[in-house]
Formats: structure tokens, C-alpha cells, sequence
């Protein structure tokens, strides 16, 4: 017999894996308890839950006990089809990049240091909307506590790498390590199991100031050390590689678009459910109204159904384009 885990199930035990705190952590084990179907199939998971709320509440109880005055703090709501961290060091090129992509007023000067504080945009591509936010620079002596929070908040991260200035691909390379010294770890998480509290970020490499006359000799050295990441390189001022970017900011979340449409009326393709690749019906409800994942029996579906309007069940995998007619 299968658990059957709903979708605002795995949402919670997503943000208990990103959570920084015992306190965060304690709340998300909380509703994934609640979520969690009660039934015999689900014993040993509830088993498990209790045991980890147990410990979350030893912690959070001590973490009171030896809580500091806390410094300044930022939540950016996700917005869109998902939500990007952007990191690097000064003057790299982050503020710029949102600037040109959103409408955004991030302040570019040739100076260091002016994003002081998190600056969010909708960039657009097609008919979605990817959100990307600017956090203050990252240097060997300065990084402000909150970038790594915002950082592991985040679906995915943008890397910066200058390709005008000889020092660029080391500046670059103290981002990752700054990070890494809290447990936020930037590229793809290895197989196996994960120490307790390091998060994977996925990560996109963007190499701005592709067209100085230096670039390619300083690349060849950034290659070698950054070869785990996909790269984009770009120039805002020449606008080379910028069509390029907004393409891969939404294919990299690995996410596909689906309309819906009502019994009898054409269907609405001005705001499409942007929903994990692998997604299925039920998943697909479960965005629309979170009720309607339980109640939702088939579908019609105009795309990757076998013809169009077919008739298909609750575990259909959806594909992008699909138009779908849920049916409770």
C-alpha cells in the first residue's frame, strides 16, 4: 500500500530541508505530521516525524536559551516560475544584469559595494516570469549573514564571474568558499547522504564582460576551476548572450507550463501553471486549488495525451504546452 504523499506534503519537506534554524525546521516537521496520511502504509514515516519533532524541539529550545541579538534580516516572497539568488563579487556585473533583464531600479555604479540590500525583479521570457534578486556583494573580509539565508532560500543561484579583470575568476572562487563556510554549498549536491544542515544550491555560472579583449585568456583559466557549473557568458553593454540567458534561467529550473481551460471555452493561455518537470495531474490540482488535488478523478488533455482531449487518469505525467481540463 503506497503513502501517497500530497503535494503540499513535499512542499513542507522541501522547506524543512532549506531551513537554517531548529525553530524553522521544528515548524516544517509540524505540518509535514499534519500532512502526512494516517494510515497503516504511513506508520513507519510517522514514526520517523515524531522522532525528528522530538529532536527539533530539544533544539529549538536551546537555541532560546542561547539566542544573540540578531542583526538584520530580509524574506523575498517567491514570485513566478521561481526565484533566483544573485551572488558574486563587487562590481561583477549582478546589479547591471537585473537592471537590463527587470524593471527593477538596482543602483550600477563603478564603485563597490552598492547593493547594500536584497533588490528583487521579474524578468520575462515568453509567457512566464523568472524572479531574480540581487544581494550585496561577497568578498574574502564581507558577507552579510543574510545572503546565505536568501541563497539557500532560493530555487537556483546565479553565479558571477567578471571576464574583464584579472583577479575576476579568484574574487569569484571566495564567493564559493564564503558560502561554503555556512553550510551553503553552491552546484549540484552529490550522491549519497548530505551532512546535516549543508544545502545545495544549483547554480549557473554567468561570465559577464565576454567581449574585453582580456576574456578568453582569463576564461581559459576560470574554465579549469569552474567546470562543474553551466555557463553562460554575457556582456549587457554589447547585449551578447542576453536572449540566451533568459532562455536558460527558466529551462534550468526544470520546470514545464500548463494551461488550464474550462469544460466548453477555449483555453487560457496568458498565465500558465509552471510546475516541476515529472509533474502529473493530481499535481497540477494540487497548484490550481490545494482541495482540488483530492477531489480531482481525470483530465482532458490537449498535447501529450495520445490525441487531442483524451481522456486520462490522475497519474498522467504532463509535459510543456500542455492544455489541460481537470474533471472532480
Amino acid at each position: 500500500m503506497a503513502v501517497n504523499l500530497t503535494p503540499q506534503y513535499h512542499e513542507a519537506e522541501e522547506a524543512y530541508k532549506r531551513a537554517q534554524t531548529a525553530e524553522e525546521r521544528l515548524a516544517c516537521l509540524q505540518k509535514m505530521y499534519q500532512l502526512v496520511p494516517k494510515h497503516k502504509a504511513s506508520e513507519k514515516l510517522q514514526a520517523d516525524l515524531k522522532t525528528k519533532l522530538s529532536l527539533a524541539r530539544d533544539e529549538a529550545e536551546k537555541e532560546k536559551k542561547s539566542a544573540k541579538k540578531p542583526g538584520v534580516s530580509y524574506k523575498v516572497p517567491k514570485q513566478g516560475a521561481g526565484q533566483y539568488a544573485l551572488l558574486g563579487p563587487p562590481n561583477a556585473g549582478k546589479s547591471r544584469l537585473i537592471s537590463s533583464l527587470t524593471a527593477a531600479k538596482a543602483e550600477v555604479a563603478p564603485y563597490p559595494y552598492t547593493t547594500r540590500e536584497p533588490v528583487a525583479g521579474m524578468m520575462d521570457w515568453e509567457d512566464v516570469r523568472v524572479q531574480l534578486v540581487d544581494l550585496p556583494p561577497v568578498t574574502a573580509d564581507f558577507c552579510e549573514p543574510f545572503v546565505s539565508s536568501l541563497a539557500r532560500a532560493a530555487d537556483a543561484a546565479l553565479l558571477f564571474l567578471d571576464l574583464a579583470d584579472d583577479d575576476g575568476p579568484f574574487a569569484t572562487q571566495t564567493v564559493i568558499d564564503r558560502l561554503a563556510e555556512v553550510k551553503t554549498m553552491l552546484g549540484t549536491a552529490p550522491e549519497g547522504e548530505i551532512p546535516a544542515g549543508v544545502l545545495y544550491v544549483p547554480t549557473i555560472l554567468v561570465a559577464t564582460k565576454c567581449t574585453d579583449p582580456g576574456a578568453e585568456d582569463r576564461w581559459s583559466v576560470a574554465a579549469e576551476m569552474f567546470g562543474a557549473f553551466p555557463v553562460l557568458k554575457v556582456d549587457i553593454e554589447a547585449g551578447v548572450g542576453v536572449d540566451a540567458l533568459r532562455e536558460q534561467l527558466f529551462r534550468f529550473l526544470n520546470k514545464i507550463r500548463v494551461y488550464t481551460k474550462e469544460p466548453g471555452k477555449p483555453a487560457d493561455k496568458t498565465a500558465p501553471y509552471t510546475c516541476p518537470v515529472g509533474s502529473n495531474v493530481v499535481d497540477l490540482a494540487g497548484q490550481v486549488h490545494r482541495d482540488l488535488a483530492e477531489k480531482v478523478k481525470s483530465a482532458r488533455v490537449w498535447g501529450s495525451a495520445a490525441f487531442d482531449g483524451q481522456t486520462v487518469g490522475r497519474d498522467h505525467v504532463l509535459k510543456d504546452g500542455d492544455i489541460v481540463e481537470l474533471h472532480a
